[in-house]
């Protein structure tokens, strides 16, 4: 899924890159107003997160603009601006919701996950019809558009990146999947993470699909070989 951010502070930029990326979007960088517009005409972001003052274009312009020929992308703003206006204004012009700088990595993401999920459902709340697939796993239903896995009145939601990790088990059901394959065929050849960060993956997995360690349904490590999905 790719998120369009648009912020004029490089740092800050930078590490809203980095954060999107390490949980599998696709972020498109806007350094003002302008080529927010500009970038979301070429690339129809799934979700966009702008930063209210901004050169040439403010933030504020842009969500009207985007809203006046858009109204169902979803629009989140980044902002040290925190008084009560600020926030009104935002929701006014159409966001779906307002972040106040400075702000955690997780809470961002929670954020932006939920702003998502809310953008594939139909009017009533259901899942939107043709929008999602999905597949199968331990009992768990992976609706890989909705970010989530439904398994009876249990409900959890998934990163991209987890969404991608259970789909290569997936199709590789019964076979052993090595660290380095898994590394490629979820993070690419051009993003390498560090050496701990596919097992945090796996750990937040396990611990979101609730896997017994001893009886694994859906994540088996087979030792110095890789993980597999035994099903």
């Amino acid at each position: 899924m790719k998120i369009l951010f648009a912020d004029d502070d490089p740092v800050t930029l930078e590490a809203l890159e980095t954060c999107a990326r390490a949980e599998g979007y696709e972020p498109i960088l806007a350094r003002n107003g302008q080529q927010a517009l500009e970038l979301w005409e070429r690339h129809t972001p799934d979700l966009l997160c702008l930063d209210i003052m901004m050169p040439e274009v403010d933030g504020y312009e842009v969500c009207r603009r985007i809203r006046a020929r858009d109204a169902s992308v979803p629009v989140l703003f980044l902002s040290a601006k925190s008084e009560e206006w600020d926030v009104v204004l935002g929701l006014r012009l159409g966001a779906d919701d307002f972040i106040r700088k400075p702000f955690g990595k997780s809470e961002l993401l929670a954020r932006i996950l939920a702003a998502l999920r809310r953008g594939t459902r139909g009017p009533t709340g259901a899942p939107s019809s043709g929008t999602s697939a999905s597949f199968e796993m331990g009992g768990w239903t992976i609706y890989t558009r909705e970010l989530r896995a439904v398994r009876g009145p249990a409900s959890v939601d998934l990163s991209p990146r987890e969404i991608a990790i259970l789909g290569v088990l997936h199709r590789h059901r019964g076979e052993v999947v090595g660290r380095d394959q898994l590394l490629n065929e979820c993070w690419g050849l051009e993003y390498y993470p560090e050496s701990r960060t596919l097992d945090q993956h796996l750990m937040k997995l396990r611990r979101k699909l609730g896997e017994d360690p001893a009886s694994p349904q859906i994540l088996e490590t087979v030792r110095g070989a890789g993980f597999r999905y035994p099903r």
